[in-house]
């Protein structure tokens, strides 16, 4: 984000045409650009852009109260593909604009401020000097108290924020200039001063996120418990939700605060506590200090047992956990209640304890999946070979698709065993080993215990190698592969690139050279993404079919071909 205000530009000359001297309202009214004064905020955007659908009302709200000062104009310029599309979105929008027929206007804006990406927002003083191209940014963090957006302003609340986070209380975070209360569900206001000397969570959430609609009702009943034991904890709810009625009826179900509805002190708040994943439950201590940014997951895995949130309270958590992970077994990862079977190929149930002393992979995926389809043949060969070498191995699909006929097609192909479909151990497990993405491979040893959740890293490298997925034969593939590589050249010229290639160590890449993937080591160019095989790179130069295609098919004069594309050289 620039704010050096290095540039000046004349406004007038600037959004004028020789055919034109106005802008235009949304009603077709014209407003002679010589009447313009105060700030301008020049807005490239357009109807098609997501992001500038979802910033236009935001923009137009701190526009909103800015222009009763008359000090603060915008103007839309649009990049919208034709007229119609054009009007519809201007419509919208409480602001001028440059008139869509003058598209010599636009682009020559586009490019004298370097238009990137849209929603772009460009600020101008009075005098048509650039404060900020960063007006995107400023709008969203700050709102109607970043103006006048100058360089100065900006620190004086970076400066605010960092006071603010030295001295913060209770009422520093919950209460604005125009508000000193929260809301019930039923629309009661609560004075945030009631709520002080209490341990507070501020719960950050989207009734349209599925992990915040899944981890509201383990809330709830943490709260319910945790208020029917008489403790001095309380909830106030962050909705980032847009639309009224799906905040009604998110609280609604909720037995705890929220802030009102699209308060301005949310975008604020988010800010503040670096909000970066939803759902988020901050939690703040009597004394109104932070204790903790986000205590979601621990919620989800100890429940009550996690308040009051203190150190000392995760500290007695993680030693517990610890002595959890010391005892574990496989029936205490595999078996809940009734459920201590796995199912093989003909739907027969395999009971737990037949795969005790075994080495289990803990596969989650999904048909629907790209990742996971891809990954899939890779651990088909390395179980294979494994399993022919006569080694105690043995998979288990853990699905995470959206219906059973998905589940059926996916795992006819696999040639082990899995949870059922819909399975309730399913939660669980993605909980403990905190599956956030698949596919996924976890590797209980013999004993019981974890060895790694990395073993789909293992096994995409090194194959049925990896093989029984522990730190010792980590070291011990590691030392070969040092081994190999003793006497090649840390450096290499080669007639396929243009830079000096550099030894690397690396995953499985596709080598540019044969098109075969490679693994480990690789010469490289990392400022073109170039890999070579070892093989390739230190073998002699026999060209490659690329070379072939390149006789038969010459580059044209002035383009440049690489691969499957051509540039203009």
């Amino acid at each position: 984000m620039n704010m050096n205000g290095a540039n000046s530009h004349d406004i007038q000359s600037l959004l004028s045409s020789s055919a034109r001297d106005f802008l235009i309202r949304s009603n077709g009214d014209q407003v002679k650009l010589d009447s313009l004064k105060g700030k301008i905020g020049l807005y490239f955007s357009a109807s098609w852009c997501g992001p500038c659908q979802r910033f236009t009302p935001i923009l137009a709200e701190v526009y909103n109260e800015l222009s009763r000062q008359g000090d603060f104009e915008v103007i839309f310029v649009s990049g919208d593909e034709d007229d119609e599309a054009f009007k519809g979105y201007f419509s919208k929008m409480p602001w001028l604009a440059v008139p869509f027929s003058d598209s010599e206007t636009r682009d020559k804006l586009d490019e004298l401020f370097k238009v990137m990406g849209i929603p772009h927002l460009v600020i101008l003083d009075e005098n048509g000097k650039v404060l900020s191209d960063g007006g995107v940014e400023i709008i969203r963090e700050y709102g109607v108290e970043g103006y006048p957006f100058t360089v100065e302003r900006i620190k004086e609340m970076k400066e605010q924020e960092e006071r603010a986070k030295r001295e913060q209380s209770l009422r520093s975070v919950l209460t604005s200039h125009s508000r000193d209360f929260v809301i019930s569900s039923d629309g009661r206001k609560i004075s945030v001063s009631d709520l002080e000397g209490k341990t507070i969570g501020l719960y950050f959430s989207m009734s349209s996120y599925k992990a915040s609609a899944e981890f509201t009702p383990r809330l709830v009943e943490v709260y319910e418990k945790l208020k029917g034991k008489g403790e001095s904890f309380e909830i106030v709810l962050i909705s980032l939700d847009d639309e009224e009625e799906s905040f009604k009826r998110d609280l609604g179900s909720m037995p705890w605060l929220a802030l009102p509805f699209k308060d301005k002190s949310r975008e604020k708040l988010a800010r503040y506590f670096e909000l970066s994943t939803l759902p988020t439950l901050v939690i703040i201590g009597p004394d109104g200090k932070t204790l903790h940014s986000n205590v979601a997951e621990a919620i989800e895995e100890h429940g009550v047992g996690a308040f009051p949130f203190t150190p000392e309270k995760f500290a007695e958590l993680a030693e517990i956990q610890r002595a959890k992970e010391e005892s574990q077994t496989l029936e205490s990862v595999l078996v809940s209640g009734d459920l201590d079977f796995v199912v093989g190929k003909n739907g027969g149930k395999v009971p737990v304890s037949d795969l005790a002393g075994k080495t289990i992979l803990l596969y989650f995926s999904a048909h629907w999946c790209p990742p996971c389809r891809a990954f899939l043949p890779k651990l088909i060969d390395a179980y294979k070979k494994i399993k022919e070498r006569n080694e105690s191995l043995e998979v288990v699909f853990i699905s995470s698709d959206r219906d059973q006929t998905s589940f059926d097609e996916f795992f006819k192909g696999m040639p082990w065993l899995a949870l059922p479909f819909g399975d309730a151990r399913k939660a669980s497990l993605s909980r403990k080993f905190k599956v956030s993405g698949i596919p996924m491979l976890v590797a209980i040893g013999p004993s019981g215990r974890t060895i790694t959740k990395e073993a789909r890293d293992m096994i995409a490298v090194h194959g049925a190698e990896a093989y029984p997925f522990t730190e010792e034969r980590m070291k011990e593939i590691d030392g070969q592969y040092n081994e190999m590589a003793k006497g090649w050249p840390e450096n290499v010229k080669h007639a396929l690139h243009e830079h000096e290639l550099v030894l690397d160590r690396c995953g499985v890449y596709s080598c540019d050279g044969c098109d075969e993937e490679g693994r480990v080591w690789a010469f490289s160019c990392d400022e073109c993404d170039f890999c070579l095989h070892p093989n390739c790179a230190l073998g002699e130069d026999k060209g490659t079919k690329d070379d072939k295609s390149e006789e038969q098919n010459p580059s044209k004069e002035g383009w440049r071909c690489d691969g499957g594309l051509c540039y203009k050289g």
